[in-house]
């Protein structure tokens, strides 16, 4: 007799990075506060700094509330929902605004729940059962989480170590054939970089230097020295567990863990590769451009493909991210496309108007003061802004505010001619209390 039961099981891990190093806890699709990401051309090929192996969220997202439907919810009607939000949520329907990850999600929760077989995990596990998309990612990757020379792991793995597992004789102790472990997408990197103003309104190329995890050229990622022998494991007999059946009042249990002697490969090397030490991968620092497009602000994030981690067993190396701050400006102000400003001028200027030279953020423009310009009033140079992200060719506008400037010590001169200006606007009966 043998009895089921079901566990929840949290898998955690953890890598060291450098100090200019910061976790990168979700990748693309789950970045709730940026606005924008950009994919980069690097002039360089693979790169590490921080890493994670869930590839598509750690939130495990309800795909039916996303879609705005109930969980009983037909073909017809996930069909229904999704083109609308897809027509809502579309890019192109959308200029000014960046819907790309909204309107992933949307994909990736039609994805799975119209296939029957996503479908069914999802409604067992969640998000976690059922890995990455490959609409959104191209590639799949494990479904937890981890880091540097992280462990694969999968949902095969948790349940045969309490039900037996493998063959085909249920929960039984038939004999596990080895499973064959192949290449596993690298993980994703994180990079802060704090760029100009300047440089995030109109664009630019920075250099960043990075650390990160490169396919070992000696064994190609396998670990094993080019020429050495690979046996099958006498510990586990190539099936890379070894199984304990513990008899009770309620039934056998059956467990299994790791081989220890062939770290669940279910194979036994005669001499593993002396340059990686056996892992596959090697630690390297580079540098590598990235372009940063016009328009961009503080939170937004590039992606350069392939730049991240090379994955385990000579899989291909994950993305790198970086995330901008933009650094403050000590004259100008930027919410959006729109810049701001301020100008002092005369309040002889304020009354009887003027023409007056304002920098802005290409330069230097010639602005007409009207005559009885307010303090605090503002101006608008218009097309003088920021590029709209996405649109370089269209441009945001820039504000002025007017600061007049009052004088703390008037001439004896200054201050007579003043008190005749004063006498004669009472005398026309048009003073309303304040000065002017």
């Amino acid at each position: 007799m043998f009895t089921k039961f079901a566990l929840t099981i949290l898998l955690t891990s953890s890598i060291a990075c450098d100090a200019f190093v910061t976790p990168l806890h979700q990748r693309k699709g789950v970045f709730p506060h940026e606005p924008y990401t950009h994919d980069v051309k690097s002039s360089t090929t693979t790169t590490r700094l921080f890493s994670t192996r869930n590839r598509n969220s750690t939130n495990n997202r309800d795909f039916y509330a996303i879609l705005g439907v109930s969980r009983n919810a037909d073909a017809a009607q996930i069909k229904q929902a999704y083109r609308k939000l897809a027509k809502q949520y579309h890019p192109d329907a959308n200029p000014g605004q960046d819907t790309t990850e909204k309107f992933q999600e949307i994909n990736r929760a039609y994805e799975v729940l119209t296939d029957p077989s996503l479908k069914q995990k999802y409604d067992m596990f969640g998000e976690q059962g059922i890995g990455t998309s490959a609409a959104s990612d191209s590639t799949a990757g494990s479904p937890f989480g981890g880091g540097g020379f992280s462990q694969e792991v999968d949902l095969g793995d948790i349940f045969d170590s309490f039900f037996g597992g493998g063959g085909s004789s249920g929960f039984g102790g038939g004999r596990r054939t080895a499973r064959q472990r192949g290449p596993v997408i690298g993980d994703d990197l994180r990079f802060d970089l704090e760029i100009d103003f300047k440089t995030a309104v109109f664009g630019g190329e920075e250099k960043v230097r990075i650390r990160h995890l490169e396919t070992c050229d000696t064994c190609g990622g396998n670990g094993v020295k080019p020429g050495a022998k690979i046996s099958t494991c006498n510990t586990c007999n190539g099936s890379g567990v070894t199984m304990q059946v513990t008899r009770t009042p309620l039934g056998n249990f059956q467990t299994q863990q790791t081989c220890p002697t062939c770290r669940g490969t279910g194979q036994r090397v005669e001499e593993y590769c002396g340059t990686c030490g056996g892992q596959g991968l090697n630690q390297k620092t580079k540098q590598i451009k990235v372009t940063v497009p016009p328009g961009v602000e503080n939170g937004n994030k590039l992606r350069v493909r392939g730049e991240g981690d090379a994955g385990p067993n000579g899989g291909p190396a994950g993305d790198l991210y970086i995330f901008l701050k933009v650094k403050d400006d000590p004259v100008f102000r930027r919410e959006g496309p729109e810049i701001y400003s301020e100008a002092k001028i005369s309040y002889l200027d304020a009354i009887l108007g003027a023409s007056i030279k304002c920098p802005v953020v290409d330069g230097e423009v010639t602005i007409k003061v009207p005559a009885g310009t307010q303090p605090g009033q503002v101006m608008r140079l218009k097309g003088n802004g920021a590029p709209r992200l996405g649109n370089p060719e269209v441009r945001g506008d820039h504000y002025v505010t007017m600061e007049v400037e009052l004088p703390k010590d008037l001439s004896k001169e200054e201050e007579k001619l003043l008190e005749e200006l004063r006498a004669l606007r009472e005398k026309k009966g048009e003073s309303k209390g304040g000065f002017w």
